[in-house]
């Protein structure tokens, strides 16, 4: 009798993810929900999961909305991680209409920082993380992107930076600042000392995504594919369990942000998104077309990046307040 265990469900969504490409921060993302499902449900078999499957991601997706009261983003990435369940992982299509109770859609204005505001933090951000806000105001990148930022992705002579797998796994080519080179440079001669220490000591391999590890088998030593950011220390890879400098958590760059808006004394609610969002409404400020935005930002939708004009009108809507009339 054989003593190998079936599978558990959550292993065979991890597998297939793998299988497919998905980056490890979905893998988590969709477990996640799916143990909350299966939790919400009582459910202890599969084949309790296969018994009115639509009915049962109506009654969890409308509890989120009813109950929890989650954003609509949060809801959709909800509903995204139990259709894969059902579709890839359980091979059930899933044949009914689900009307679930929907989350109310909100549209926020982003926070943006004036050409003042973004001087006064950007000098108290310490170290390493000062370069990478610079790269999210100065290039227009998402943190994620900024952190995951290889050495070939940034060339000097066309001022021109390459965003590999952005969102949405498309590429785009951004605008690089001048003004950043020397410091940059600086900063890289370091880390390529690091990387040197690294392949010394046997290691100084870095992820590569897909299958690029077995078409180019060099490629994960060569300098060119390494983080410009990298972590200050070695970790184990939880996808393929190699040794690897991986880049610098995002987390260390947040903290970095938060300490110098508060030393700075502003009031405003200031995330790493915050410089982005910046970055297009300066840019707008200067005259620069919509259309070069959405495509420097990676924005599907040009309704997208139109957000950002709400400052353009220098107040609500461009009307000046009556009491500036008044000669008191």
């Amino acid at each position: 009798m054989s003593s190998t265990k079936s599978p558990t469900l959550l292993e065979d969504v991890r597998r297939i993810m793998r299988l497919k490409h998905y980056s490890l921060h979905t893998e988590r993302t969709y477990c996640e929900w799916i143990k909350q499902f299966v939790k919400f449900h009582r459910l202890s078999e599969r084949a309790a999961l296969l018994e009115d499957a639509e009915a049962k991601i109506e009654a969890f997706l409308s509890y989120l909305a009813t109950e929890r009261q989650v954003a609509s983003a949060t809801q959709n990435q909800a509903m995204n991680a139990l259709v894969f369940l059902y579709k890839q992982v359980l091979g059930v299509p899933l044949l009914k209409r689900i009307e679930a109770i929907r989350s109310k859609s909100s549209r926020h204005i982003p926070v943006v920082l004036s050409v003042d505001e973004i001087k006064q933090v950007l000098p108290r951000v310490e170290g390493v993380a000062q370069l990478v806000v610079k790269f999210l105001y100065g290039s227009g990148l998402r943190i994620s992107e900024a952190v995951r930022l290889r050495v070939q992705d940034i060339d000097y002579a066309y001022r021109q930076i390459t965003v590999r797998s952005g969102k949405g796994d498309k590429d785009r080519v951004t605008t690089f600042s001048a003004a950043m080179v020397p410091m940059l440079q600086n900063h890289l001669e370091k880390v390529k000392a690091i990387h040197d220490q690294d392949l010394a000591a046997g290691f100084g391999a870095v992820y590569l995504p897909h299958a690029l590890t077995k078409k180019y088998p060099n490629a994960e030593r060569e300098w060119g594919w390494q983080y410009v950011f990298p972590a200050r220390s070695l970790s184990v890879d939880p996808l393929s369990g190699k040794t690897r400098r991986h880049h610098v958590d995002q987390s260390l760059i947040n903290k970095a942000i938060k300490a110098a808006v508060r030393q700075a004394g502003l009031n405003k609610r200031v995330s790493a998104h915050t410089f982005r969002h910046s970055f297009a409404t300066h840019l707008l400020q200067r005259g620069t077309d919509i259309r070069t935005i959405q495509a420097l930002l990676g924005h599907s939708e040009l309704e997208t990046t139109m957000i950002h004009t709400h400052v353009l009108n220098q107040g609500g809507q461009g009307v000046v307040s009556p009491l500036d009339d008044l000669a008191l």
